[in-house]
């Protein structure tokens, strides 16, 4: 697939990865969408990109509410004709152990905590590709569907509900690649290392030092590094089922 004039909706788009995913999208031609909850983000950004000359759609969402979800995608393929690429990027953190000694005393995980990240990071992947794959199917020219998980699919101490959410991004992806090939859609996983950014800059610095000094190439990784990944994916149409690691080898 072609980016250029390519129609794609990307989620979580008003800071950082998918804040970056939409500017560089549209200065490769595409007609590019975003929603987010953060009404300022998206304001900030539909200035910029007009400033520069690019029209971008932008919509508030939240990714874990169906009705919402069902909404904008028919609001977006009735103004651009279709959809062509999802990039389903939206995405929280709620970190903590799953019990924590307190002066003495045990403390619990939250179950606000856990299903907060699991609403948006899981199930709000798993409704923005059905629409996704809806409309795609029904336009019958075929698309891909592409999902962020992380490195820390695999584990990560104080991110029970994060780990477990992208873990289930992996899987669905596989799963979708299986299903909708039949309607040439592709399904295609990003799976980054720690990328250099706000929700990195949050994290203590021995911590963050702890992890540059883990991952191989001895650094976080930029995010046009990972938005470049993401470039190949939705260009290389012999790519499907797949998690792409763009992790510096950190394991």
């Amino acid at each position: 697939m072609n980016v250029k004039d390519a129609r794609i909706l990307v989620t979580g788009g008003a800071n950082g990865l998918g804040r970056r995913f939409a500017r560089d999208l549209c200065g490769m031609g595409a007609r590019v969408g975003v929603c987010d909850l953060d009404v300022h983000g998206l304001e900030v950004l539909r200035e910029e990109m007009a400033a520069g000359g690019t029209a971008l759609w932008t919509r508030k969402v939240d990714v874990s509410a169906e009705h919402e979800v069902e909404e904008m995608f028919a609001v977006f393929v009735a103004q651009f004709g279709g959809i062509d690429c999802t990039v389903n990027n939206a995405g929280i953190t709620r970190d903590g152990l799953l019990i924590k000694n307190r002066d003495g005393n045990l403390e619990r995980f939250t179950l606000d905590n856990w299903q907060m990240v699991l609403d948006v990071n899981l199930t709000g992947v798993f409704l923005c590709g059905r629409e996704a794959a809806y409309h795609m199917a029904s336009q019958g020219t075929g698309g891909v569907i592409v999902s962020m998980s992380s490195v820390n699919r695999a584990g990560a101490v104080g991110q029970t509900n994060y780990s477990a959410a992208k873990a289930g991004v992996a899987a669905m992806t596989e799963v979708w690649a299986r299903e909708l090939a039949r309607y040439r859609i592709r399904a295609v996983a990003l799976a980054p290392g720690y990328v250099m950014g706000e929700m990195t800059r949050a994290v203590p610095d021995k911590i963050r030092q702890r992890i540059i000094e883990r991952t191989p190439l001895g650094r976080l990784a930029y995010e046009e590094e990972i938005s470049h990944a993401l470039r190949f994916v939705i260009e290389n149409d012999f790519v499907t089922g797949r998690v792409i690691e763009v992790d510096g080898g950190l394991r």
